[in-house]
């Protein structure tokens, strides 16, 4: 009996030495200085690395990557028995768990985010009655809605059909950002330490973020923005002018013109894809030539302080700008801001220039 309980007492002795130095392992692993303890597993050494020449060099692994024991412990079970994925990759909820810490140190960016579209909800996004009772909710929703989201469109939301009521499934998706920060940045992209770039209004842009790169989900991999293409778009068969600004390259990846429609006469002809079709908004017009960031801020795409930015309170033919007769300033006017054209209200000639009350001598 003695000895039975002898032997309990070294198993128990040797299970417990066994799961602290996990316990104590683990965490080391996640916490050593610099990711050194991450990068002992040659399986994330090159993440590492990369880390070490990105801007967020000075950043240590926890301060982005949060993880519970359990998934310290699975992560060296699996290192151990050397079964890790032939790609590594973050899971969805991973991604999900990062959002709030990029808040910790890019709060200004954080909140303007939050407050604009992109911080639309996977449960505002996928259970839009409006959108869904027009067309069948597919895959290839999750291209630009949920980029990151690990599985089909009917793992995520139900019903499958157009008359609902639908209802995100996946738990603690529903009032989750199906657009996280990491839809248009590769944080551990190398790129020298950024500071805080002047504000401008630019045709060209300023350079491009080395972070800035759009998640392919189809690819599993972040793709920068200096690498991606702007199209060209033409307006009926003339080809418009559109800004080489690389940044806009990260619009183009959602905001997407179509190939024109078989038997429209754009077809027919060959032209090209068309501004304005599909979700593609390239400005035309008397706004030709601009960037998308030459309007929209970065960050919440908030346009409402553009016109002042380029325009002075009076435009040259003694109206205020801000108050013509278009989208920005109405929703339903007929005059799109970003297509307008002067002919479109001077249909009988374009006035001459007045001078403001206030301008003359």
């Amino acid at each position: 009996m003695k000895q039975l309980l002898k032997a309990a007492a070294i198993a128990i002795a040797s299970l417990a030495i066994v799961v602290g130095g996990s316990i104590f392992g683990a965490s080391w692993y996640y916490t050593s200085p610099s990711g050194n303890g991450c990068a002992k597993c040659h399986e994330m050494a090159s993440f590492v690395s990369a880390m070490h020449g990105s801007p967020h060099r000075n950043v240590g692994c926890m301060d982005c990557h949060e993880a519970s024991l359990a998934t310290k412990l699975r992560h060296i079970r699996v290192h151990l028995q050397r079964n890790w994925p032939e790609a590594i990759r973050l899971r969805d909820v991973d991604v999900l768990e990062m959002v709030p810490n990029c808040r910790k140190c890019h709060q200004q960016e954080y909140a303007t985010w939050h407050a604009g579209p992109h911080s639309a909800t996977y449960t505002q996004i996928f259970a839009n009655p409006a959108q869904n009772s027009q067309q069948h909710l597919k895959d290839d929703c999750l291209r630009c809605h949920g980029m990151h989201f690990n599985g089909a469109v009917r793992e995520l939301v139900q019903p499958q059909s157009t008359k609902g009521p639908w209802k995100v499934i996946r738990s603690g998706f529903g009032d989750q950002p199906a657009i996280p920060c990491q839809a248009c940045h590769q944080v551990h992209r190398e790129g020298a330490l950024e500071a805080r770039p002047q504000e401008r209004i630019s045709v060209a842009g300023q350079p491009v973020h080395d972070s800035l790169a759009f998640f392919d989900r189809r690819e599993g991999m972040h793709f920068a923005a200096t690498a991606l293409t702007i199209p060209e778009l033409h307006d009926g068969a003339r080809t418009v002018k559109v800004s080489q600004d690389q940044r806009q390259a990260i619009c183009y990846q959602c905001h997407a013109p179509r190939q024109p429609e078989a038997g429209t006469v754009a077809a027919a002809n060959a032209w090209g894809p068309q501004v304005g079709s599909g979700d593609d908004r390239t400005p035309m017009g008397v706004h030709e030539g601009l960037s998308c960031i030459s309007c929209h801020a970065g960050h919440n795409e908030n346009a409402r302080a553009s016109c002042k930015t380029c325009h002075p309170q009076m435009s040259h033919c003694g109206l205020d700008v801000e108050k013509m007769d278009t989208t920005y300033a109405s929703a339903s006017s007929p005059h799109n801001i970003h297509w307008v054209r002067c002919t479109d209200c001077h249909q009988h000639g374009i006035p001459k220039m007045k001078m403001p009350a206030q301008l003359k001598p």
